[in-house]
C-alpha cells in the first residue's frame, strides 16, 4: 500500500478543517500559525505578545510492505549446450545418421566414415592377442614342470601384453571411424554429404541443446549484489512472451571493456519453440525488504545533504528521519529506514524544522482510501 500523494492530502484536510470551521468557527490550516494570546487584554487594546506558535500539519502512519525491487536488463536467449562435431579421422562418408532441424538422442550416430581396412586390422589384432594368449598360457604349464626358463616365461607375458595393446589400438581406430552425439538435442547445420571424402577435423555438423533455452544477460556492477543464483526472474521475450525462469549463473568477474557482470537465465522450452538468439528483456527481482512507498514531493533533504522525511512523535514534536531511497516507481519513492513507530507528515513538512510542536491533523488509511475514492 503506498502513501497518497501530498496534494491529495492537503485537499482531505482542508475538507475536513472546512467542515470543523462550518461547526465551530474556528479554523487552524496546513502550515498555519495558531498563536496564544493573552487572555485580560481590554477591549480596544493592543493584543499580547504570542507566546506560543504552532504550524499544523497532515501526517499518516508508514504503511510498510515488502518490496522487491526489480532490475531490468536486456539480453538475448542461447542454447544451454552447443557442439561443432569434427571428424575424428579421414574418410569417405559412409553413414549420416542427421537431418538438418531434425532432433537427436544422445550417444545416436551422426556418421559413419568407411574403413574396411580399419575393420580387419581389428580382426588381426584380435587373432594376434588369442594366439599369444594360448602360447602364454603353454608356457606357463610348462614353466610349472620346470621345462621352461623363466626368462621365457616373461618374454610370452610382454608378447600378450603387446598383443592387448595392439588391439585397443584397432578398436580405437575403428571407432574414430563414428561419429556419435554427446547430448540429446537439434542438428542445427549439417556440413557433410554421403561419399564425400572428409579429412580429420573437418565439421561434420552443429547440436543446440535447447530446452532449457538460456538467456544471457549483463547487470551493472551496482545491482549485481542483488542478484542470486536460484532467484526467479521475468523474460518478456520480442514476439512478446512472457516466462518465468531462474537464475541459475552470475559472473564473478565483470567485463573489462563496460565493468557488467553476466547473468544466465534459464526458461524451461520443451518443445524447443524459442530459438536461439532472440532478444529478450529481463527482469530480476531483489531480496524483499520492509519498505514504504511515498510522494516525491514530501522527500526533504537536511542541511548535511541527508535524503529523509519529516516525521512526527507522540509529543507532536517533529523530527528528520534519513531514508534510503530504493526504487523510484509509478507509484512514488520507494524508501526504507522509514521508523514505524513515528507518522510522516505529507502537507507542511516544509514549513517546519527540527524541534518544533506542530498541530497534527492526522489521517487513517481507511480515511486516505475513502477520501482517494
Amino acid at each position: 500500500m503506498s502513501f497518497f500523494t501530498a496534494h491529495r492530502v492537503t485537499a482531505l484536510v482542508v475538507f475536513v478543517a472546512a467542515a470543523a470551521w462550518v461547526v465551530t468557527g474556528e479554523f487552524s490550516a496546513v502550515g498555519s500559525q495558531e498563536v496564544k494570546k493573552d487572555d485580560t487584554a481590554n477591549e480596544g487594546q493592543a493584543a499580547a505578545e504570542p507566546v506560543a506558535v504552532r504550524r499544523t500539519v497532515a501526517a499518516v502512519m508508514p504503511q510498510f510492505i515488502d518490496y522487491a525491487r526489480e532490475i531490468r536488463i536486456s539480453g538475448a536467449t542461447e542454447a544451454d549446450k552447443q557442439a561443432v562435431l569434427a571428424a575424428r579421422t579421414s574418410g569417405i562418408v559412409a553413414k549420416l545418421g542427421v537431418v538438418k532441424g531434425g532432433a537427436i538422442a544422445a550417444d545416436a550416430l551422426v556418421v559413419e566414415l568407411e574403413g574396411s581396412d580399419v575393420v580387419a586390422g581389428v580382426d588381426t589384432a584380435q587373432a594376434a592377442l588369442e594366439q599369444a594368449t594360448e602360447t602364454l598360457r603353454v608356457g606357463q604349464a610348462l614353466f610349472d614342470k620346470g621345462s621352461l626358463p623363466e626368462l621365457e616365461l616373461i618374454t610370452r607375458r610382454a608378447a600378450k601384453a603387446a598383443a592387448e595393446a595392439g588391439l585397443s589400438q584397432a578398436k580405437a581406430a575403428q571407432d574414430r571411424l563414428l561419429l556419435k552425439a554427446p547430448f540429446a538435442g537439434t542438428v542445427d547445420t549439417v556440413d557433410v554429404e554421403l561419399g564425400e571424402w572428409v579429412q580429420t577435423g573437418a565439421s561434420i555438423a552443429t547440436i543446440l541443446a535447447l530446452d532449457p533455452i538460456v538467456v544471457k544477460a549483463e547487470v551493472s556492477e551496482r545491482d549485481v549484489a542483488f542478484v542470486t543464483v536460484g532467484s526467479k526472474a521475468k523474460v518478456r521475450l520480442v514476439d512478446g512472451v512472457e516466462m518465468e525462469g531462474v537464475v541459475r549463473h552470475v559472473s564473478a568477474q565483470a567485463s573489462d571493456k563496460t565493468r557488467t557482470f553476466g547473468v544466465e537465465v534459464a526458461l524451461p522450452n520443451p518443445d524447443h519453440t524459442i530459438p536461439a538468439g532472440m532478444t529478450a528483456e529481463v527482469r530480476l527481482y531483489t531480496a524483499a525488504v520492509p519498505a514504504v512507498v511515498v510522494p516525491r514531493s514530501i522527500i526533504t533533504i537536511n542541511e548535511d545533504g541527508v535524503i529523509g522525511l519529516r516525521v512526527v512523535g507522540a509529543d507532536d514534536k517533529a523530527a528528520f528521519a534519513p531514508v534510503t531511497v530504493i526504487d523510484d516507481g509509478e507509484q512514488g519513492m520507494v524508501v526504507t529506514g522509514v521508523p514505524k513507530d513515528l507518522r510522516v507528515i505529507v502537507a507542511g513538512q516544509d514549513l517546519v524544522s527540527d524541534g518544533d510542536v506542530v498541530t497534527v491533523s492526522e489521517l487513517t488509511p481507511a480515511q486516505a482510501a475513502e477520501a482517494l475514492k
